[in-house]
C-alpha cells in the first residue's frame, strides 16, 4: 500500500510538455534557418559532429531527471507491514442519486457534485467507521463495499456520473433492498443507510422495503439536494450546454426537490430528513446521529509504518540532470561508427 503525500505537485509534469513543444520547435526553427543560408552539403562541412540523435538523447535524460525531481516532491509513502487493528464504529451506505434529475443547478454547481460533496465530507469526518457507497438512477448498483478505506471510497465517489445507469429513473427501493447485502458484521447491531437524492423516484415509495430494513436492523435517513422552486435539466456535451430536457409533449421538464417523498421514507425508516442545502449543517447533524449510536469493536487490517521514498527519486534527478550538464550535443566516436543515416564520409 501506498500514499502520496503531496499529490498536487504532479502538475508539475505538465511543464515537461511544454518543454517538449519548444525543444521541437527549436530544432524545427533552427533548421529552417540554416536551409536559408546554407546547402546540406555546406552543414555537413561547417559542423561534421553535430548530431540530432545526441540532441533527442540530451533532453530524454533532462526530462526523465526533472519528472524525477517532481515525484520526490510528491513523496510517495510504501506501507511496509500489515497490522490488525480493533475499531470501534458504525457501518454507514450511502445511497447516491445519479439520475438525470440530479444534473439540475438549482443548487451549485448541480445537484449530482452538491451530493457527493456532502457525503465526502461526512466521510473526512467520520473515525473508526466503516463506509460503503451506492449508486442507483433506474437501477442501483454497489460503487463501494463496506471498507475502512476512506481513501478509496471517495476516489470512488468522485467518479460517479448520469452516465453509470442506461436505464432511467429513482429506484430508491432498489437501493435499499442492495444496501441489506452491504452489512457483512452480523454483531453489527449500528446499520445506517444515508439516501442522498431529490426525492423524484418514478418508481413510486413502497413502505414495505423500507420496513423490511429497519427489520434487518437498517436505521434509514434520508438527506434532500434540490430547491422546491425546481430547475430545468440541461443536457452537456464537453461541459458546454446542448439543450435542456423535454418531456414527450416537448414542454421544458422543471425536477422539484420532493421533500415529501423523502420525509416519508426517513419516518418508515426510524430515522430523519436532513436539509442538503449547508454543508456544515448537513455534516454536523450526521455527527451528532452517529455520536448517539453504540460502537461496536471490529477488527480490521491496514498497512502501517509508511516510510518516505523521496530520497530515491531525488538521487535519481540528481543522477540525471549531472549526466545531462556533461552530454554535449556531438557526435561521439561510437556514434559516428553506427552511421545511422548512411553518411558519406568526405573521401568517398
Amino acid at each position: 500500500m501506498y500514499q502520496l503525500e503531496e499529490p498536487i505537485y504532479f502538475y508539475g509534469l505538465g511543464l515537461l510538455l511544454v518543454a517538449l513543444g519548444l525543444f521541437v520547435w527549436r530544432i524545427l526553427w533552427q533548421r529552417s534557418v540554416q536551409k536559408k543560408f546554407f546547402s546540406q552539403r555546406a552543414l555537413d562541412r561547417l559542423g561534421p559532429n553535430q548530431s540530432l540523435i545526441k540532441s533527442w538523447i540530451k533532453f530524454s535524460i533532462w526530462a526523465l531527471g526533472i519528472a524525477a525531481l517532481v515525484i520526490a516532491l510528491v513523496n510517495p509513502k510504501l506501507g511496509t507491514k500489515i497490522e490488525t487493528v480493533t475499531r470501534q464504529g458504525v457501518d454507514v451506505v450511502f445511497a447516491v442519486d445519479v439520475s438525470k434529475s440530479m444534473l439540475a443547478e438549482d443548487v451549485a454547481p448541480n445537484r449530482l457534485e452538491k451530493s457527493k460533496q456532502l457525503v465526502t465530507q461526512i466521510i473526512n469526518n467520520l473515525v473508526g467507521d466503516r463506509v460503503g457507497v451506492i449508486g442507483y438512477a433506474g437501477s442501483a448498483f454497489p460503487q463501494v463495499p463496506i471498507t475502512t478505506d476512506f481513501a478509496s471510497a471517495k476516489l470512488f465517489l468522485s467518479n460517479m456520473n448520469t452516465d453509470m445507469v442506461s436505464s432511467q429513473g429513482t429506484a430508491i427501493n432498489e437501493a435499499i433492498n442492495l444496501s441489506k447485502t452491504y452489512y457483512n458484521d452480523q454483531e453489527q447491531t449500528n446499520r445506517v443507510l444515508f439516501i442522498v437524492s431529490d426525492g423524484e423516484d418514478h418508481q413510486g415509495n413502497d413502505r414495505d422495503i423500507v420496513q423490511e430494513a429497519v427489520e434487518a436492523g437498517i436505521q434509514v435517513y434520508t438527506i434532500g439536494v434540490g430547491s422546491a422552486a425546481g430547475a430545468p435539466i440541461p443536457i452537456k456535451r464537453n461541459g458546454i450546454l446542448q439543450y435542456y430536457k423535454r418531456d414527450d409533449d416537448n414542454n421544458q421538464v422543471i425536477t422539484k426537490l420532493k421533500a415529501q417523498n423523502l420525509q416519508n421514507i426517513a419516518e418508515w425508516g426510524q430515522g430523519k430528513f436532513i436539509d442538503g442545502t449547508q454543508t456544515k449543517e448537513v455534516v454536523a447533524q450526521v455527527q451528532d446521529i452517529l455520536n448517539a449510536m453504540d460502537k461496536t469493536e471490529f477488527e480490521a487490517k491496514q498497512f502501517t509504518d509508511f516510510k518516505d521514498q523521496f530520497q530515491w527519486f531525488l538521487a535519481l534527478a540528481l543522477l540525471l540532470l549531472l549526466a545531462d550538464s556533461f552530454m554535449l550535443e556531438r557526435k561521439t566516436n561510437w556514434l559516428k561508427k553506427l552511421n545511422l543515416f548512411n553518411e558519406q564520409s568526405d573521401e568517398d
